[in-house]
């Protein structure tokens, strides 16, 4: 996936390095004053999307920045109110002292006589 990206932020590169070649013109503007200046296009055009771009990024990074805040602060509020409202821990149970378990009516477990082997590999002592 990182191959993809770069291969893309790459590609975007060669694609504005071509358009800048093929555009290199110079541009006159008409500032106040009977002022003329000239620029080049690829300027001009990377300072107008800059102008576009910034206060849209400005305005995007305030409102997740604010819906961050107020995220965090209601999640501490409902982590409070959860250890607030928590139940206590149930008593331990300890066993009643009068009530005697009832003995085992079978014998411990063994090996029945069905499953000892009746016959040894050779090499086992």
């Amino acid at each position: 996936m990182q191959f993809l990206k770069i291969l893309f932020w790459c590609l975007l590169a060669f694609l504005a390095a071509i358009f800048t070649i093929g555009n290199w013109t110079t541009v006159p503007l008409k500032l106040w004053g009977g002022l003329i200046a000239e620029v080049n296009l690829p300027l001009l055009l990377f300072v107008t999307f800059l102008i576009g771009f910034v206060p849209a990024m400005a305005y995007y990074r305030t409102i997740l920045w604010r819906l961050r805040n107020r995220l965090s602060t209601s999640q501490r509020a409902m982590n409070d109110l959860r250890d607030a409202t928590a139940a206590p821990p149930p008593p331990a149970l300890r066993p009643d002292p009068e009530l005697e378990l009832p003995a085992p009516s079978m014998p411990p477990a063994s090996v029945p006589p069905a499953s000892v082997p009746t016959a040894v590999p050779p090499g086992v002592a």
